[in-house]
């Protein structure tokens, strides 16, 4: 209670401190409105926003789902440099990172875990990111990041029973330009960016570059040795190439790569980490390394009546990790593990054009498009377990070294959809869409001593998967600023093998879901107020849990589930230069009656849990989000800007027994600065307030509280400068 009451105060004073940061600024912008042309109240209308959520551009307003689209400009006035950073904005979606930034997991309406089996699937420019690991890289010359809620399997098929991530690069300039900017903080925080853009032959072949360097130094002191453990260093870049030859046709290329050198895991127990935040003890520090390649090839066609779209995607990276496996100042157990993994997908789309539907009668038209899609990955994992003298047992008096797992996971799959819209009298629209998909796995899992004191085990299996998706929607234009509509989508997330787990668990089954959602999306006063409201209900079957065994996770069916919740969207821009925006999302996702969990012991024995009625993991009773961002030129070419936001997350569960939990808590985000003709020079602050909160934690029986966890970012600050031509 008392957790609650703090976080509850730190809340109401947060959004108190918000709430006079906004009026002082719309005070000041109030004093300069009558300096203002007339012309500039046109610049008050906030600006249409385009989304590929439906794998075509179309105005979000009139789509029949819920999606919220974080943009180039927004992005930059958040500094917001990852997927993670920019979900803060969207409602109902909720992103657990560890310090190691591969290992990000974001959960939708309740649905998520498993970065090896996503139930959200990252699309990097129109290329899906089959696992996890690959999907969590530093925003590179983005154009948008788009939220996409609730299953999606009628267009994109297995992994999207929760939702789409879409995160779209900007295209390459007509004319050339520049920007480079550098920044630095505490904990010795230090960043470089720039993009350069521009024709290499005009009208013809347009080429951007854009990249960087950022490093920090770590957040979490090991007591040991006095060192920081959860130090970030990063290396990224992006090359795009864009060709627009005479006729129809056109191609872009992309190339995006990515250098992780990461600490370790910022790791201890659970109530030690609440006494004493960003403290840890171990004899071993380790290191998570990660390296991305993921080149890309859009050709399109443009028809008078019909579109053509290809989209081919590599993507190859390869992970590397040292860990104290047993978290504390005891030489007991170390772990290196090498994971690595190449996939290709291939997309094949066409759909009628955008000015030219199908007329079927006067009042009566058609949108259509169909797809064909293919994928084929390969997955190499390698873990070693280091064992000291004594540990594995009394007899045991040698080292120990255990291979867990040598794993192959070889997958390909296929799938066609197609998806028609038909539109009646200008105002109603009637949506329906399916998709069936077809998908292989195969899997070779070995586990082995060093020296054999133990039998190996071995598994070489494969098995089928098929799916049939669909989806209807129904949206009525009351007026072109007035939508309401409603849905109903199938989803699944495909089934396959563990390369690690319990004995018993290294396969489990297909999870699919039925969503079922109402809204309504509406503008105001000239276009410059906009409301999103949704309501659903969803209902899982052979629910799959994220179970911790050792320092992995593994997969397994728990049985049935359902989420219920509501969603808010608001933007507001009462002047020129002055937004106002909010969102929350409340969900309340249970099991079922029937729904059983399994618990591992710390001598590896398991045990079936009933959870039924228990809340899912990580899906917080609510998130929210508000702020004020101004934008005030005092002089020609000398503008003030100023932001004050707070982002807010509900209590939720760490397990699915609800054994452990993280109380609601508020992070206050500020920022201001001076923007000139081609120069810039700001100073942010990140959780303002310092508060404290812990984001992650998993049962983890050899530690006292039962769970490991990892204490979230503190307050940082610091400064950016940049140039721009």
């Amino acid at each position: 209670m008392v957790q609650q009451s703090d976080a509850r105060a730190a809340f109401e004073r947060v959004v108190l401190r918000a709430a006079l940061a906004g009026l002082a600024l719309g005070g000041g912008l109030r004093a300069a409105r009558a300096a203002e042309p007339l012309d500039a109240q046109a610049a008050a209308s906030l600006p249409e926003v385009t989304v590929v959520a439906m794998k075509a551009p179309a105005p979000a307003r009139e789509l029949p789902l819920s999606v919220t689209a974080v943009g180039r400009d927004f992005l930059d006035a958040a500094g917001a440099h990852t997927v993670k950073d920019a979900a803060a904005y969207a409602p109902n979606v909720h992103v657990v990172e560890f310090t190691t930034r591969q290992l990000s997991n974001p959960y939708v309406r309740g649905i998520g875990a498993s970065p090896g089996n996503p139930a959200i699937t990252t699309y990097l420019d129109g290329v899906p990111q089959l696992h996890g690991y690959s999907a969590n890289v530093e925003l590179v010359d983005v154009e948008q990041v788009e939220f996409v809620r609730g299953p999606q399997g009628a267009l994109y098929g297995r992994n999207t029973l929760g939702g789409v991530i879409h995160v779209t690069s900007r295209l390459p300039s007509d004319h050339w330009e520049g920007a480079i900017e550098a920044g630095g903080g505490n904990y010795d925080a230090h960043e470089t960016r720039f993009r350069l853009s521009g024709p290499v032959v005009p009208d013809r072949l347009r080429l951007s570059l854009a990249g960087g360097y950022a490093a920090r130094d770590g957040f979490t002191e090991n007591d040991v040795t006095g060192d920081p453990v959860d130090d970030r260093e990063a290396l990224f870049g992006k090359l795009q190439l864009h060709l627009t030859p005479p006729g129809p046709w056109s191609a872009r290329f992309i190339l995006a790569g990515e250098r992780d050198r990461d600490g370790d895991y910022a790791l201890g127990d659970l109530e030690a980490l609440r006494d004493r935040p960003h403290h840890v003890q171990r004899d071993v520090e380790g290191h998570s390394h990660r390296d991305l390649l993921a080149p890309s090839l859009w050709v399109e066609r443009r028809g008078e009546a019909v579109d053509f779209t290809s989209i081919s995607g590599l993507v190859a990276w390869e992970s590397r990790e040292l860990t104290d496996l047993d978290y504390s100042p005891m030489p007991a157990v170390t772990r290196n593990a090498r994971v690595e993994s190449l996939q290709f997908t291939q997309e094949f789309r066409l759909g009628s054009s955008p000015d030219a539907p199908v007329e079927l009668a006067e009042d009566w038209r058609l949108r259509w498009q169909a797809g064909l899609s293919g994928f084929t990955r390969a997955h190499r994992e390698k873990g070693t377990n280091a064992y000291a003298a004594y540990v594995l047992a009394p007899t045991v008096d040698f080292p120990v070294s255990q291979t867990s797992p040598r794993a192959r996971l070889d997958d390909w799959g296929v799938g066609a959809y197609g998806q028609a819209t038909l539109t009646a009298w200008e105002r109603l629209e009637l949506g329906l869409g399916v998709r069936g998909d077809y998908e292989r796995k195969e899997a070779d899992l070995r586990t082995f001593y060093t020296p054999a004191i133990a039998p190996a085990t071995a598994l070489e299996t494969d098995s089928d998967y098929a799916q049939v998706s669909p989806q209807f929607s129904l949206a009525w234009h009351v007026t072109p600023s007035h939508t309401v509509y409603a849905a109903a989508s199938r989803g699944y997330r495909a089934g396959g093998f563990n390369p690690i787990s319990p004995t018993g668990s290294e396969s489990y089954d297909e999870e699919t879901s039925w969503s079922y959602e109402v809204g309504c999306k509406t503008a105001w006063w000239d276009e410059r107020l906009t409301v999103s409201l949704a309501a659903f209900y969803i209902s899982w079957r052979d629910l799959q849990l994220n179970l911790p065994v050792g320092q992995s996770y593994y997969v397994a069916n728990a049985g049935d589930a359902d989420s219920k919740g509501a969603e808010l969207e608001i933007r507001l821009r009462p002047l020129p230069g002055w937004d106002l925006f909010g969102g929350v999302g409340c969900t309340e996702a249970r099991f079922l009656s029937d729904a059983t969990s399994i618990r591992t012991d710390a001598s590896g024995v398991n045990t079936a849990v009933n959870v039924g009625g228990n809340r899912l993991g990580y899906a917080p009773e609510f998130t929210a989000n508000a702020g004020t961002q101004v934008t005030w030129e005092f002089r020609p070419g000398l503008a003030v800007f100023a932001r004050a936001e707070v982002v807010a997350c509900g209590r939720y569960f760490y397990n699915p027994a609800n054994t452990a939990s993280q109380d609601a808590y508020a992070l206050a985000n500020f920022r201001a600065g001076l923007h000139g003709k081609g120069w810039m020079l700001e100073a942010w602050v990140k959780n303002a307030f310092d508060k404290e909160y812990v984001p992650v934690a998993f049962e983890f029986p050899n530690y006292q509280s039962g769970f490991l966890a990892e204490s979230g970012a503190p307050l940082t600050f610091g400064l950016r400068a940049g140039v721009s031509f």
